[in-house]
């Protein structure tokens, strides 16, 4: 009992403890008791004057009815006055069968997919989620989406760190590798270097690549003069002539590459472009140049370098989101949140996306209740059946103990102005 009476339940709104029921019960004896008193102290008045008949009425009538009733309410939680009387403490006795009868009951009006698809029909479970998501930002709504992302970041985290970092980072691979398998690179490649030159946008590649070739070139004077020196015969090395010809033709490549930098028109840059609009032709349309694309390609995801400079980077993503999902100062949560309100503009405005979402919520529920409906009213009938019956005696009291007292309470005022009216009719007859 003393478990139940800490349990506050509600009805209407109002909070009610066993305390409350407590009460209740003792300003019900209480009249009981009083009209007892009045019945015995009206017993020897009924002489002196016939307005004590209609006191003693009423307080012989009362006192019937209300113990009429408090047995009656007793005989639900417990045995009378503790007498083993048949068919009292009815609640205890049956617990099980209670336990059953709920069950039942719940299976049969809330869980069959049938009243489920109902209630669903009527809710628009999108429009709910989307008038809270996008909530105030001064009011509880914002609290609420704060804790959600605030969790959401944590539990990000969480699996961020306790999934194998290895073998993550290999499925997140194996997952781009397939999808990079899938792609067809090389036609992809070719019409993107077609647009590129037809809005003029390779010039500054060729001109980064002059420049390239001029800074190497600049790199490897003396190797290019060695090649010379080599390959010259005896009378040149012998005269001299190898150094001015290695000189002759840096200076002629230096000026070749500036003519080709400051010139757009320059017939080189004219066959760097006719090389490129072809190998934009092959790689759209000649099969063996796509083929040797696709060979490089499927090299380029086979090689370990590329694995391993892959891992590295997956490890440095991984990290970075972990501190990011914990750092207040980082803007996740803010991104979050903004994601979260605009995913509520979304399904607010949207009765397609309405439509689809609380269809599919409907479905869930139908299906919820269709494959798991007998394990729900079997676990609520084994909870209670686990109950001892002081503990749900004690809770039913406590949620239905205080209206049970208003019940003595009437049955008392009524019995008592049935007996007054009884009263009243026999006197006349």
């Amino acid at each position: 009992m003393t478990e139940a009476r800490s349990v506050p339940l509600k009805f209407g709104g109002e909070p009610i403890t066993a305390d409350r029921a407590r009460r209740m019960r003792w300003t019900a004896t209480g009249m009981l008791v009083a009209m007892a008193v009045l019945f015995f102290t009206t017993h020897g008045l009924l002489g002196d004057h016939p307005a004590w008949g209609y006191v003693n009425a009423f307080a012989e009538a009362a006192m019937v009815g209300g113990l009429a009733d408090w047995f009656a309410v007793t005989a639900l939680f417990r045995h009378p006055l503790g007498l083993p009387i048949p068919h009292t403490a009815i609640i205890p006795q049956n617990k099980d069968r209670i336990a059953d009868t709920m069950a039942q009951f719940l299976r049969e009006n809330f869980l069959t997919p049938a009243v489920v698809a109902r209630r669903m029909s009527g809710m628009n479970v999108a429009r709910a989620a989307g008038d809270f998501l996008v909530a105030s930002p001064e009011g509880s709504g914002d609290d609420a989406r704060a804790r959600i992302t605030g969790g959401a970041a944590e539990l990000l985290a969480e699996v961020l760190e306790s999934l194998d970092p290895d073998r993550l980072g290999n499925q997140v691979r194996s997952g781009m590798a397939a999808q990079l398998a899938k792609i067809d690179v090389s036609p992809l490649a070719g019409r993107m270097l077609e647009s590129a030159m037809t809005d003029r946008r390779h010039q500054p590649l060729i001109d980064g690549f002059v420049r390239w070739a001029g800074l190497t070139l600049e790199d490897n004077e003396e190797t290019v003069k060695d090649i010379i020196h080599r390959r010259a015969n005896a009378v040149l090395r012998w005269t001299g002539l190898d150094e001015r010809i290695s000189t002759s033709v840096l200076d002629g490549l230096y000026k070749l590459l500036a003519e080709v930098l400051v010139d757009p028109e320059h017939p080189l840059r004219s066959k760097v472009e006719e090389g490129l609009e072809k190998l934009a032709q092959d790689l759209q349309h000649d099969p063996d140049t796509r083929e040797r694309v696709e060979e490089m390609k499927r090299d380029l995801i086979e090689n370990p370098a590329v694995a391993e400079w892959w891992m590295g980077v997956w490890e440095r993503i991984r990290q970075s989101m972990i501190r990011r999902a914990r750092s207040a100062d980082s803007g996740l949560g803010m991104e979050m949140r903004k994601g979260l309100a605009d995913l509520g503009g979304a399904l607010k405005q949207d009765q397609r996306l309405q439509m689809q979402i609380n269809r599919f919520a409907r479905r869930t529920a139908v299906g919820v209740a269709t494959r798991y409906g007998s394990e729900i009213v079997t676990l609520v009938s084994e909870t209670v059946k686990r109950w001892d019956a002081t503990t749900i005696t004690g809770r039913i009291e406590s949620a239905v103990g205080r209206d049970l007292q208003f019940i003595r309470i009437n049955g008392t005022l009524v019995g008592g102005l049935v007996g007054m009216t009884l009263h009243f009719i026999v006197s006349f007859l």
